[in-house]
């Protein structure tokens, strides 16, 4: 991959020295992408886990440990089954992949929720006491089976038609649809499965024989708040278009512009590029003139490190090169000065401000 691909690279770069590179020549690395993706890939796993744990620890504080137990074994069943999707279909471990598998724990975990919160309920319920605890996990698995397979195919029709975006994008997002999908349909399986399976050994019946008879504060919060909806025509209209005044007001906050939509956030990197475009006819030795002054004042900055002039000559383009076509930049009129900054740990602004403040008014 891209990471030991620069490694390996700049390992031949350190055998060279003093050989094919002479030792009074100073050797500065301007991009290495593949540290980035390793940062990124990195920061990404550690955020797959804190969600997975953060999920576990919801469901012990709402369920109890045993139920928290369950779920835990269900997150990490559905995502190995989903990275196996992954690699038949070719896909790597990147950015795109990493996020599919973040996004889809927060909806894999929801067929595993209902199974475990149902199987849980007909444990407690006194009718089921002294009955043999697989003939009731059976029963509290098929009372939500099909609302949860409805569920979980309505997740499906909402995500999938995703992979089927053409142009540029198409093959760039299309591991989302296809990694959440295969999550969803493992999840199900899991939550039929493994769930019930692991519920089994994990969910005990209450051995002094008390019995549950009081419904939990979420409960009784709940049935206070629906009974009223449920019996009050009038109530569900007042509801309903409340509903609707919310959809409404969060519509209009793109409009006028309180909300910005883009197609990617901002990310704080640790470059940026300059982009000169003289009046067409302009000389090389002109375009190179003024792109150097220009580099000469980004270099005063505090957080910028290095920079390079590319006169004439794309440089070398990165994503967003990529789609705005940067590497069709060969008049002798047009320059690309790449913009070298400090980690971003080591700097208070990120990217994006430095790079405003820099931009003439």
């Amino acid at each position: 991959n891209a990471i030991d691909v620069a490694d390996r690279v700049l390992e031949k770069v350190q055998a060279l020295k003093g050989q094919v590179i002479p030792s009074d020549v100073e050797v500065t690395i301007t991009r290495n992408y593949g540290e980035t993706a390793a940062e990124k890939s990195n920061e990404l796993l550690f955020h797959m886990a804190l969600a997975t744990l953060s999920v576990i620890v919801l469901i012990w504080f709402v369920l109890g440990l045993r139920e928290a137990g369950v779920v835990g074994v269900a997150i990490p069943v559905t995502l190995g089954l989903t990275l196996m999707v992954f690699y038949l279909y070719g896909y790597t471990l990147n950015r795109i992949t990493l996020f599919a598998l973040i996004f889809s724990i927060g909806i894999l975990v929801d067929d595993a929720i209902v199974v475990v919160e149902n199987m849980v309920r007909h444990f407690r319920m006194p009718d089921n006491r002294g009955r043999p605890l697989t003939e009731v996990a059976v029963e509290a698995v098929d009372e939500v089976g099909n609302p949860t397979i409805l569920a979980t195919f309505a997740v499906i029709g909402a995500i999938l038609p995703m992979a089927f975006v053409g142009g540029l994008m198409g093959p760039y997002m299309r591991p989302i649809p296809v990694g959440a999908t295969a999550a969803m349909l493992f999840s199900l399986i899991v939550a039929f499965v493994v769930t019930p399976w692991a519920a089994l050994r994990l969910l005990k019946q209450d051995p002094e024989g008390h019995i549950h008879e009081t419904e939990g504060w979420t409960t009784t919060l709940y049935r206070k708040t629906m009974n009223p909806l449920i019996a009050s025509g009038k109530k569900r209209g007042i509801f309903l278009v409340g509903m609707v005044g919310l959809l409404l007001m969060a519509m209009a906050t793109v409009g006028i512009k309180f909300v910005v939509v883009k197609m990617l956030p901002f990310d704080n990197k640790s470059e940026f590029q300059v982009m000169v475009n003289m009046p067409e006819g302009t000389t090389l030795e002109t375009t190179a003139s003024v792109a150097q002054e220009m580099g000469t004042y980004l270099a005063h900055v505090s957080e910028v490190t290095d920079y390079q002039v590319y006169t004439g000559t794309s440089g070398p383009f990165n994503f967003n090169g990529l789609v705005r076509h940067y590497f069709l930049r060969q008049a002798p009129h047009q320059a690309d000065i790449q913009v070298n900054l400090l980690p971003k740990h080591d700097r208070a602004r990120p990217s994006h401000d430095i790079a405003k403040a820099v931009r003439p008014h």
